[in-house]
């Protein structure tokens, strides 16, 4: 998977064409977490409160 970004060790991926609603992929320490493109809200998994207001940003 594509990786766009890694800040602060948090890895955002994506992958063009997988399924809907539009997300990235977010790794942080073994966290793990699919955040909506549009709203910035963690859809599935869990990142640390700190790490889900940076990548919301």
């Amino acid at each position: 998977m594509p990786i766009l970004s890694v800040l602060f060790g948090i890895v955002v991926r994506m992958w063009h064409d997988d399924h809907t609603p539009p997300h990235i992929h977010v790794e942080y320490q073994g966290y793990e977490a699919l955040v909506a493109i549009r709203t910035g809200e963690v859809q599935q998994g869990k990142l640390p409160n700190k790490v889900a207001a940076i990548v919301k940003e």
